[in-house]
């Protein structure tokens, strides 16, 4: 057929087959064969007429079905649904009643099926116990079908056919073959009714689909004619204005937060965007107690020079100070020892002036010199103390220039007072060794601060700093020849009653004179004690004749332990007690001869300084 209809095609049936399609009623007047109409399901209601659908307000589409009318026998019988295979996935299948058989089709009809109402739940009929066999089933077995339709249903007389059966079995319009598939229907979904204890009935099986495994989503068949979203793959989800906002609100804040750490960053880094004021104390009160360290150091800095001197291919740098205003300055020899005039030494003062000085004199013993400035105005003599009343412990100030430094102000105490020394030596024949009765102090002195003053509580000089002892060294001076020069605290000053009484003869005369004994000392003796020798230099006697030994009674070979009183060791420590002294000064000397204690009294004699 070609009227605009879908061609229906089956493919041709066996003779099970043949004997299962019923043979339509025989034609009334009209020339159409009636159509049993379908009887409800129990619990179920009639379908509306075609006036009562009309008078309905428009529905969805219901969907449309195929069912094989009850015989008028047997009303209770629920019809048999043959779904297509379209139609397998979608619909419910029909339950039938526990105990009776399905019967052999009679004839296929189309109709609507119309949603059953939901029955209340009192009077709801109870759940079925099996679900029928499906037409999909029958027809997947049509050689059982119809034996069990022919032993179970009841006989009901067979209806003529209008046309004589072709050999291929092809039903009329109206009668789809058993394997026809059902055409397809458009149909939107209709409302389910709201239930109050839904039960889910089981899906069929369709023969030409099987259910994938492992709990996947059933497959679907594609209907080109269903409604939009009722099979095919699912449609990607558009994107939510509300995530593209919140994505956008993450960006911001990202972005803010990176510019807010840099601007963070610049702040930590370059102090804020504005000028930085630090708080500060106020401008108060610079003075400071005479007595104390800044005091000290304010008075006595004026008066204080740096000495630069040149000469023999050498250069070095030392201190000195103002004695009084006629510009004359005290300072050590070994300061001043390699210049070869008075134009290769020149002053620095504290305020920064330079000026030339010449030299007026010097005293190897003593390790004093003298040079003195013209043209200088405004110079501030140091006022000079008393060594003699100075005790361990009292708090003394250095000035100096160590390392060129000029205008070093160090403070520590006296350490020790009477300390032996001896410097220099270099020469050989000892005629440049000082011997020093020196005051002993832990204030810092260090190369450079030679010839500066040290000074106690009121400004007032008590010695003049001249050496120290280094690390690692055992000789006395600065440097001492020791590896490592520098101060460990150890620092030893000329006592500023000697210093005063050579820079006064150096002044007037241009040379110092040295208290002597007028004996010749064995310096090699290793007893406790000072050993006068058997030979003099050079053979003569070792006890000077008409000398102040000699008139006290002293022999050659007499040991002197003790001056004044005070215990002599070696030959060293008695020369540094005698220059302690004056000329014409009067000593008591303890001295031992033939095992025996013998106490000397006699006056110092005077001899020419180098």
């Amino acid at each position: 057929m070609n009227n605009g209809k879908p061609n229906w095609w089956s493919r041709p049936s066996s003779a099970p087959e043949a004997a299962r399609i019923p043979t339509p009623p025989p034609a009334d007047e009209g020339g159409d064969f009636p159509l049993p109409a379908p009887q409800p399901a129990p619990g179920q209601e009639p379908a509306p007429t075609a006036a009562a659908r009309a008078a309905e307000p428009e529905a969805p589409a219901p969907a449309v079905e195929l069912t094989k009318p009850a015989p008028e026998s047997a009303p209770e019988q629920a019809p048999v649904a043959v779904p297509d295979a379209a139609e397998a996935v979608a619909a419910a299948p029909q339950a039938a009643v526990p105990g009776q058989a399905a019967e052999s089709p009679a004839a296929v009809e189309l109709t609507k099926s119309v949603p059953a109402p939901v029955a209340d739940q009192a009077t709801a009929p109870e759940p079925v116990a099996e679900p029928a066999r499906t037409a999909p089933a029958a027809a997947a077995d049509p050689q059982t079908v119809p034996a069990q339709a022919a032993a179970e249903a009841p006989v009901a007389p067979a209806p003529q056919p209008l046309h004589a059966p072709d050999e291929y079995r092809t039903p009329p319009y109206g009668e789809p073959g058993p394997w026809a598939p059902a055409p397809p229907v458009q149909r939107p979904p209709a409302p389910v009714p709201p239930q109050a204890h839904h039960q889910p009935q089981p899906q069929p099986q369709a023969h030409a689909h099987p259910q994938p495994q492992g709990g996947a989503a059933p497959w679907v068949q594609y209907d080109p004619w269903g409604a939009p979203g009722t099979g095919g793959a699912p449609q990607p989800a558009k994107k939510s204005r509300k995530g593209l906002a919140i994505a956008g609100a993450l960006v911001f804040a990202l972005i803010t937060g990176v510019i807010g750490g840099g601007i963070g960053a610049y702040v930590e880094r370059n102090g804020g965007l504005t000028t930085v004021e630090l708080p500060q104390a106020e401008a108060g009160d610079t003075g400071r107690a005479p007595d104390s360290v800044a005091g000290i150091a304010a008075s006595a800095l004026p008066g204080v020079v740096t000495l630069h001197v040149r000469g023999n291919g050498s250069s070095g740098t030392g201190t000195g100070f103002v004695l009084d205003t006629k510009g004359h300055i005290l300072t050590n020899n070994h300061v001043v020892d390699g210049a070869a005039s008075s134009e290769d030494i020149s002053v620095t003062f504290s305020s920064g002036e330079t000026a030339r000085a010449k030299l007026i004199g010097k005293d190897t013993g003593y390790d004093l010199a003298v040079v003195q400035v013209t043209g200088v105005s405004g110079l501030k003599p140091l006022p000079l103390g008393n060594s003699d009343n100075v005790r361990v412990g009292d708090p003394v100030v250095a000035i100096g220039a160590p390392f060129d430094l000029s205008n070093t102000v160090t403070s520590g105490i006296i350490s020790a007072k009477e300390r032996p020394i001896t410097a220099g030596g270099e020469k050989g024949d000892g005629s440049d060794i000082s011997y020093v009765d020196a005051l002993q102090t832990d204030a810092p002195i260090n190369p450079g601060n030679s010839g500066g003053p040290l000074l106690d509580s009121k400004a007032a000089v008590i010695g003049i700093n001249s050496a120290i002892r280094a690390a690692g060294g055992s000789g006395e001076g600065e440097g001492g020849g020791a590896s490592q020069p520098g101060s460990i605290g150890l620092g030893f000053a000329i006592p500023i009653n000697q210093g005063k009484r050579v820079a006064e003869e150096l002044i007037n005369t241009g040379k110092a004179t040295h208290p002597v004994i007028g004996v010749s000392l064995d310096m090699q003796y290793q007893g406790d004690g000072a050993r006068v020798g058997e030979k003099g230099k050079d053979g003569t006697a070792s006890v000077t004749a008409g000398g102040p030994a000699a008139k006290a009674g002293l022999r050659p070979g007499d040991v002197i332990t003790k001056v004044d009183g005070q215990r002599v060791h070696n030959g060293e420590e008695l020369i540094v007690k005698i220059r302690a002294h004056r000329p014409g000064d009067k000593l008591e000397l303890t001295l031992t001869r033939n095992g025996k204690e013998l106490t000397k009294t006699l006056t110092l004699g005077s001899s020419q300084g180098t």
